[in-house]
C-alpha cells in the first residue's frame, strides 16, 4: 500500500485547516508575519480599523515594561486596587479596594485572566491615574509606528475613539517580542493559581500548538473574537493577528492555520510589513460587527460548536489536547494586605458560550 510522505501529509492538513476556518475568516482582518525578517506570509484588510477589546492589554503591558526599563518600577513594586479600578466590569479579580499585589502578580492576572480591574490598577500604578496612563499608551503607540491606533482605557472595554488595526497589532506584538524578550513568559503561561482557585489561559494555542508562546485574546460584541498569537520553531518566530472571528474556536483554528503556514513555507518572495501600503476604502471607519456576533442565531451556532462536556470544539489539525495537568504559576495578593472580596472571581472573557460571556457596559455607552 502506498503511503504519503510527510510533506504531503502536512499539505493535506493545511488544506483541511483552511477549509475549516474559511467561513469565519472570509471578510475579517488577519495576517501572519515573521518576527525577524518582517516578511508577511498572508494578509487581509490589515488597515481596517477594529475595536481591540482585550488586545488593548498588550499595549498596557508594553507601556508597563517601558516603565520598568526606565527604573520607575520593578516587578516587586506594589499595585494597589483602587475604588476606580475595582469598579470595572468583568472579567475581573473582584479584589477589594486597598488590596495589594506585586506588579509581577498583576501582570499574570491581566494577561492570563484578562482582568479589567487589574489592568486599570496597573495603569494607575505606572502613571498615577488612568487618564495619565492612557496618554502614555498613545504616546508609546505613536512612537513605535502604530499609525492607526488610539486607546481610551487600559483594558479594552468598549468606548468611542478606541481602535486599532491588524497591522498595528502586529507592530506592537513584534516590538514586545524584540524589545522585551525577558518578559516573554508572561504571554506563554498556561494559567495561574491564587492558592484557592486556578485560572487557565484563554489562548487555546498555549500548550496545544507546537511552539506556541503567546500572546493575547479579546472579545466584545463590536469586535468579535480577536487573537494575537506567536510561535517559535526551529529558530523561526512568527506572529499572527486574527480579528472578528465568530467564536473562541474559530479564532484559535485560524491562528493555528496562519502560523503553521508561515512556519513551514519559504517567505523569500513575500513582501515585508513595511512594504505594504495602506489600502481599503473604510480604513478610517471602525468596523462594528455586533449584529453578527451578539445575535441569537450566532449564539446558537456557538452553542452547537461545543462538545458534550461544554468545551469549544477545535477543528484545526494543528491543535492537540493537553493530556496532563496545566502548568500553573502563582499569583495573588501580598500576604497581610486586604483580602479579596470574592477570590472565586466571576465570569471571564472566553468562558462558556455567549450567554456566559459578560457583555461589558460601555463607558461611555456606544
Amino acid at each position: 500500500m502506498k503511503t504519503c510522505g510527510r510533506g504531503a501529509v502536512v499539505a493535506l492538513l493545511t488544506a483541511l485547516s483552511a477549509l475549516a476556518t474559511a467561513a469565519s475568516a472570509e471578510a475579517n482582518p488577519r495576517l501572519v508575519v515573521d518576527i525577524n525578517s518582517l516578511k508577511v506570509y498572508e494578509q487581509q484588510d490589515i488597515f481596517q480599523r477594529w475595536y481591540p477589546a482585550s488586545l488593548t492589554k498588550l499595549m498596557t503591558a508594553y507601556t508597563t515594561f517601558r516603565a520598568i526599563k526606565s527604573g520607575q518600577l520593578t516587578l516587586d513594586s506594589p499595585v494597589v486596587m483602587t475604588k476606580n479600578a475595582a469598579a470595572e466590569p468583568p472579567s475581573k479579580m473582584f479584589f477589594k479596594p486597598g488590596s495589594k499585589m506585586t506588579l509581577d502578580s498583576a501582570l499574570k492576572m491581566m494577561l492570563i485572566k484578562s482582568a479589567n480591574d487589574i489592568a486599570v490598577a496597573i495603569g494607575e500604578t505606572v502613571a498615577g491615574s488612568e487618564p495619565a496612563f492612557v496618554a502614555q499608551m498613545n504616546a508609546e503607540a505613536a512612537r513605535i509606528g502604530m499609525s492607526n491606533s488610539h486607546f481610551v482605557n487600559p483594558n479594552g472595554l468598549p468606548a468611542p475613539g478606541q481602535y486599532t488595526t491588524a497591522r498595528d497589532l502586529a507592530v506592537l506584538a513584534i516590538t514586545i517580542k524584540r524589545e522585551f524578550p525577558q518578559y516573554a513568559p508572561y504571554f506563554a503561561y498556561e494559567g495561574f493559581t491564587t492558592g484557592k482557585k486556578s485560572y487557565p489561559n484563554y489562548n487555546m494555542l498555549i500548550g496545544r500548538f507546537d511552539g506556541a508562546d503567546g500572546m493575547k485574546t479579546g472579545f466584545i460584541c463590536a469586535s468579535g473574537f480577536n487573537q494575537v498569537s506567536s510561535a517559535t520553531r526551529n529558530g523561526r518566530s512568527v506572529v499572527s493577528v486574527v480579528l472578528g472571528a465568530e467564536s473562541l474556536g474559530a479564532r484559535a483554528d485560524e491562528s493555528a492555520r496562519l502560523m503553521q503556514m508561515a512556519l513551514t513555507e519559504n517567505g523569500a518572495a513575500k513582501p515585508s510589513l513595511g512594504q505594504i501600503a495602506p489600502y481599503g476604502e473604510t480604513r478610517d471607519v471602525t468596523a462594528d460587527i455586533s449584529k453578527q456576533i451578539c445575535s441569537a442565531s450566532a449564539a446558537k451556532v456557538r452553542s452547537e460548536g461545543r462538545d458534550e462536556a461544554g468545551r469549544q470544539k477545535l477543528l484545526s489539525p494543528f491543535i492537540h489536547e493537553i493530556n496532563r495537568p496545566l502548568q500553573l504559576v502563582e499569583a495573588g495578593l501580598i500576604p497581610g494586605s486586604v483580602p479579596a472580596a470574592a477570590d472565586a472571581g466571576g465570569p471571564a472573557e472566553g468562558q462558556g458560550d455567549l450567554a456566559n460571556i459578560p457583555i461589558p457596559q460601555p463607558k461611555p455607552a456606544l
